[in-house]
């Protein structure tokens, strides 16, 4: 058996005498970049919702995203709620809690504000562009981040900081994020329901997220399922009706 080659991970810059990792600076490309092209995808179309309205559903979802993220990440590893601290809380954080809570605050803030016309459309390619992003930042950190996958004699495995090859979880986020991106292209000027492009995006992301799972070394929240599949099952028995509608009519 070849010996494993050393590894570069983690990536990290210096300053001050203090090393850092990149992973800070693409989370913060990625949500500059990705209100960038939600501004930019904005312009020129006619928006059912009022700005006002428009920014009371932009900070539901950023309250529900901040509060989601966290909650499903402590879930991610059931033994940490027996010394939860609030320091723990805050730093533990990912995108499938993210998504989740950010659509409970959005559907609670449209039933304050009246608001009944789907909205979310117009969020879906920001969203691709910005996770993106953020998982160049994840992949850079190999194993100091739980984003890695389990130990693999597959082709694709890689050496992320341990001298284990493992599955590159990120890399095939990214690999899967371009082709929604490049799906999404395609279907741009398709006639759909509103609100159906950002259904679509959660339902199959949600979906790549649950089997992807399976090749993390994640923990058993119920059921021998992680908090991740189980925030998967909640969409897609959240948009059953939808799912349903299109495996009828494919076309």
């Amino acid at each position: 058996m070849s010996a494993i080659q050393p590894s570069p991970f983690p990536f990290q810059f210096e300053l001050f005498g203090e090393r850092f990792h990149y992973h800070y600076i693409f989370e913060t490309l990625a949500f500059i970049i990705g209100i960038r092209v939600y501004c930019y995808l904005k312009k020129g179309i006619s928006d059912p919702i009022s700005d006002d309205n428009r920014l009371w559903i932009m900070l539901g979802a950023m309250l529900g995203a901040l509060v989601g993220s966290r909650i499903v990440a402590v879930l991610e590893t059931p033994e940490v709620l027996n010394h939860l601290t609030l320091s723990i809380l805050y730093q533990s954080k990912t995108i499938v809690g993210g998504l989740l809570g950010g659509l409970i605050g959005v559907e609670l803030i449209k039933k304050a504000i009246k608001v009944n016309v789907a909205s979310g459309d117009i969020y879906v390619v920001p969203i691709i562009v910005a996770l993106f992003i953020g998982r160049i930042g994840c992949f850079s950190m190999g194993i100091d981040e739980p984003t890695y996958g389990i130990p693999t004699s597959f082709f694709t495995g890689m050496n992320l900081g341990d001298g284990i090859k493992r599955h590159p979880i990120m890399l095939y986020e990214m690999v899967f994020l371009i082709s929604l991106l490049l799906m999404f292209s395609r279907i741009r000027t398709r006639n759909m329901l509103n609100g159906d492009r950002f259904k679509l995006f959660m339902v199959l992301y949600f979906l790549f997220r649950f089997l992807i799972e399976f090749i993390k070394p994640y923990q058993n929240l119920f059921l021998h399922l992680s908090s991740i599949h189980w925030s998967a099952i909640f969409i897609f028995l959240y948009y059953y009706k939808f799912i349903f509608r299109i495996i009828k009519s494919p076309s």
